[in-house]
């Protein structure tokens, strides 16, 4: 029997208080974050694939787990499949009118996910916060924050290996006199600050804050701000990523500019 997995966990708490919006959309929030296995027609072929369509009552879909095993136990033999993030899958399917079908039988989390809830993934998972551009006259440690908010950011900041050194939550006061919250990413890789920006507007949708809540800027250690936001803000440490060579693998579907193509 597989071992119980974070989505197991996050679809018993939503269908234990199906009523609360928290823990619906931190199921959605696992589900998007999670390496899923995609099952496929046939094998892939460079950056094009096939998933394999099942056709119900009530519309077509394709079927991910969460974990090989489950995959296999639904298909009873060894089965072509690709490995994306969720919001990989969700991104990939938006439009195509296609549900999404989670572990179904064989996990306690099987889940069937209609057409217009597979393009509210994409679309909620695609949505970030606004870049810093004002220029800045005060910050000082954070106030006054859920912390749902604070816990979201820990959790998804931890899936950004290598993307940037650090991050610091911080309230602001920007020239003219507007206030509020800024978390601002130290020595962020160049380029990584899209999805630097996206992981942050993520952590703040999926725990059920405005989006204007908190803004997004990156400074490099070497700036006078860097020193500034270390002495007051809230520090979030990026994981490291594992050595091999120069080299860094992505998450499975991270990259915005190189998701795969349905065939």
């Amino acid at each position: 029997m597989t071992q119980s997995t974070p989505i197991d966990a996050a679809h018993a708490a939503m269908q234990a208080d199906p009523e609360n919006g928290a823990t619906r959309l931190a199921f959605y929030e696992r589900l998007g974050d999670a390496e899923l296995y995609l099952l496929l027609e046939d094998e892939e072929e460079g950056d094009q694939i096939t998933p394999l369509i099942f056709e119900i009552p009530d519309g077509d879909l394709v079927l991910v787990f969460d974990r090989i095993e489950r995959l296999t136990s639904f298909t009873g033999a060894a089965s072509p499949y690709a490995a994306l993030s969720g919001r990989a899958i969700a991104d990939m399917l938006a439009g195509e009118a296609l549900g999404l079908g989670l572990n179904l039988d064989v996990a306690p989390s099987a889940f069937v996910l209609p057409p217009e809830g597979v393009s509210w993934m994409a679309d909620t998972f695609g949505h970030a916060p606004d870049e810093v551009e004002a220029q800045i006259s005060e910050v000082r440690p954070p106030a006054g924050l859920p912390e749902t908010l604070l816990t979201a950011l820990d959790t998804k900041l931890a899936t950004a290996m290598g993307l940037a050194r650090c991050a610091y939550l911080v309230g602001v006061t920007y020239e003219g006199g507007g206030t509020g919250h800024m978390l601002s990413f130290v020595d962020a890789v160049p380029g990584a600050e899209g999805a630097l920006a996206k992981a942050a507007g993520e952590a703040l949708t999926f725990s059920g804050i405005e989006a204007g809540a908190m803004d997004v800027g990156f400074v490099a250690a070497s700036d006078a701000m860097a020193d500034r936001l270390g002495r007051v803000g809230l520090r979030f440490d990026l994981p490291e990523p594992v050595e091999m060579g120069q080299v860094s693998r992505a998450a499975p579907g991270s990259d915005p500019d190189a998701p795969p193509k349905l065939r």
